[in-house]
């Protein structure tokens, strides 16, 4: 039993696009919980950024599409949360009612 394209008449197109699309499926990267290499880094650059501001001390961050979380040492002070409430609103384009800020337990 052979096989070719031709005897698939005028399905072999629609039968190529179909096959295309799998390929694509197959090889584009899980999006296990979106895109969780881009929050990660972008975490990790707003770690930066915010370990920076004067008193914010030990900063970690975690990033959502729906709202932010930091955990800093600074934290109890207000001028630190403000300045940090504003950075990660800059940074992320989240509004200052979407950003936690939280002080570091000891």
């Amino acid at each position: 039993m052979s096989f070719s394209l031709s005897s698939l008449g005028k399905y072999k197109y629609i039968l190529l696009l179909a096959l295309c699309a799998l390929a694509l499926l197959l090889l584009a990267p899980s999006s296990g919980g979106g895109s969780s290499g881009v929050a990660s880094e972008t975490e990790a650059r707003l770690e930066y950024v915010l370990s920076r501001i004067e008193g914010a001390g030990s900063v970690d961050a975690l990033c959502t599409e729906n709202g932010a979380a930091v955990v800093c040492d600074g934290a109890d002070n207000a001028q630190v949360r403000l300045a940090i409430v504003r950075a990660v609103s800059d940074c992320t384009g989240l509004g200052s009612d979407k950003i936690t800020v939280l002080k570091r337990a000891e």
